[in-house]
């Protein structure tokens, strides 16, 4: 029906960059927000930014001034520009879309299977 798949995630050192891509296919009628999330071990899934169809965003603190979320509509596709990466940014990033289903009655969401991210020296 509707999938979504990751990509970008690797090992970084502190300080570094990675771009990371969430592209959602399928049966899509119109994109109503994506959001990244992520889980570090042993910890619960945290937000970290969202991106509405319209390009309002919204951001955790923790990210703030250091991570970019933006959207290409017609691709469906969304990034998330994380520059001045820390250790503590190691984690599963997942992407969440949340759409109406072509000939669907409202709005639903789907996840992504995650993109390992891990900050180390």
């Amino acid at each position: 029906q509707v999938q979504v798949a990751e990509s970008g995630g690797g090992l970084v050192l502190p300080g570094g960059s990675l771009t990371l891509s969430c592209a959602a296919s399928g049966s899509i009628a119109s994109i109503n927000a994506f959001t990244w999330y992520r889980q570090a071990p042993g910890k619960q899934r945290e937000m970290v930014a969202q991106i509405s169809g319209g390009g309002t965003t919204n951001y955790e603190h923790f990210v703030k001034g250091r991570f970019s979320i933006s959207i290409d509509n017609a691709a469906k596709t969304v990034y998330l520009q994380m520059n001045r990466l820390e250790p503590e940014d190691t984690a599963v990033y997942y992407c969440n879309v949340v759409v109406k289903v072509a000939g669907g009655a409202g709005l639903e969401d789907f996840w992504g299977q995650g993109t390992q991210v891990a900050v180390s020296s």
